[in-house]
């Protein structure tokens, strides 16, 4: 665990952050550069799973490492933004145990590194976080490597993985238009950029189907060898039981621990592109990593923590960082499924950034949440005004007030739900800035 104090890493970066820009700047010139006087890393790796998507990346990346890791090997994984600390982005296999978060010198001393080889250079901190990945993931013995791709595919700094064991591609929604385009078929095709050419592919479960052909035809164009959830493996509930299903047979497996029926599709997604990979997956081990995949901050539920105590006694809260409007149906349609099984009144705490949709986000919700309280966004200045938040959640048919706090809404809830004879159900999210403070406020930080 990273205290809570300015750490040596966290040094480093503040000095990348006044000499550098924050953030996007989409090319790939930079950090091929960078990498070369580096000796190229990202040459020097274990097998590679990169993954893409505009929803999953997170939750794919979480089932491949598990799966991995139920099978003996070490992993490293690579995944942005972070929650809480900034060494959350690195965690460091470990063989036949769990990877770790990386240690703070370590991360200081590969940052330093990387910046005395870029030499003052024009270059985002994104690229210089990313470069220290490679650096450290080529350096450190393990299996397997998973690279999670920060915004689009085909120009994000990550995309310099040349041979890539699997390239896997996750639901497809609409988010960072400005970058990607305002069609899923644009949208889909900076995706696809991650694709290689006779290198393996799987697609995740798409909603569009002009996203989906998209990714079909630029893997074929590539001569990709493919694999289409639904086509060519899938997976479904059945008597309280995950079937997963592909070429090779049937597993029948636990429902995974991460919650939400969505979680399927992610899990059938993982053990494909692991296997595509070149890996093992035995029934065995699938099984072990249905039960001990964690993923923070995505439909995690708060169970103790210093917040919990302004918030309504007998309350059920669930933190989750997604921030668009697929990301909005899948946490919608989870909520929706607790509360066939145990209804409780939904209540929605929620800020976001002033680059997302929030009227699309809110709709999901409508008919579900009795009452939303917008908040502001600690840590960042591209937040949206909790008013004009709470004005988009009225016109998608929600209740809404602004308020200054995610503790002054607990206290708002509990004050309203006093005395009810059943306690509320909390939703905390719209952004992972906002779930990142939750975590860190509540004293329940990622490990």
């Amino acid at each position: 665990m990273i205290e809570n104090v300015v750490s040596q890493a966290e040094q480093v970066i503040n000095e990348l952050m006044q000499l550098h820009p924050k953030g996007f700047d989409m090319t790939l010139g930079r950090m091929r550069r960078l990498l070369e006087v580096l000796g190229n890393p990202q040459d020097r790796l274990p097998p590679v799973i990169h993954v893409a998507g505009t929803n999953g990346k997170g939750s794919v990346s979480a089932f491949s490492r598990a799966l991995l890791e139920a099978a003996g090997l070490a992993v490293h994984v690579h995944t942005s933004p972070h929650l809480v600390n900034w060494h959350e982005r690195y965690r460091i296999g470990v063989k036949g145990g769990k990877g770790q978060i990386v240690e703070d010198g370590l991360l200081a001393d590969a940052l330093r590194r990387v910046a005395v080889a870029n030499a003052g250079q024009h270059i985002t901190v994104f690229e210089i976080l990313t470069a220290a990945a490679f650096l450290l993931f080529s350096e450190i013995p393990a299996d397997a490597v998973i690279m999670e791709v920060g915004m689009g595919g085909r120009l994000d700094c990550t995309n310099v993985v040349d041979r890539p064991a699997v390239a896997v591609i996750m639901p497809i929604s609409f988010d960072h238009q400005a970058y990607l385009g305002d069609k899923v078929e644009l949208i889909a095709a900076e995706k696809a950029g991650i694709m290689k050419k006779r290198h393996p592919v799987v697609i995740g479960h798409q909603e569009f189907a002009a996203a989906r052909d998209t990714l079909v035809e630029t893997a074929e164009r590539l001569s990709c060898p493919l694999s289409v959830f639904g086509q060519d493996y899938l997976a479904f509930e059945e008597h309280g039981r995950l079937v997963y299903q592909d070429d090779t047979g049937l597993m029948d497996l636990p429902l995974p621990r991460l919650p939400g029926r969505h979680q399927y599709a992610n899990a059938a997604a993982a053990i494909r592109a692991v296997r595509s990979a070149g890996f093992t997956v035995t029934e065995a081990v699938a099984e072990t990593a249905m039960q001990s995949v964690e993923w923070p901050g995505r439909l995690q539920k708060l169970t103790e923590g210093a917040l919990i105590a302004h918030a309504p006694k007998g309350a059920e809260i669930w933190v989750d960082g997604g921030h668009n409007p697929g990301a909005g149906e899948v946490i919608a349609e989870a909520m929706a499924g607790f509360e066939e099984r145990q209804p409780r009144p939904l209540y929605m705490i929620t800020g976001m950034l002033n680059t997302k949709d929030p009227l699309g986000y809110f709709k999901a919700f409508e008919g579900l949440a009795v009452q939303a309280f917008t908040v502001p966004i600690r840590g960042t200045d591209a937040a949206l005004d909790p008013v004009a938040l709470a004005s988009s959640a009225y016109d998608a048919g929600i209740p809404a007030e602004p308020v200054s706090s995610v503790t002054e809404a607990l206290e708002a809830i509990r004050n309203r739900t006093e005395g009810q004879a059943i306690a509320p159900r909390i939703l905390i999210g719209g952004s992972l800035y906002v779930v990142g403070n939750v975590l860190a406020d509540n004293g329940t930080p990622p490990k």
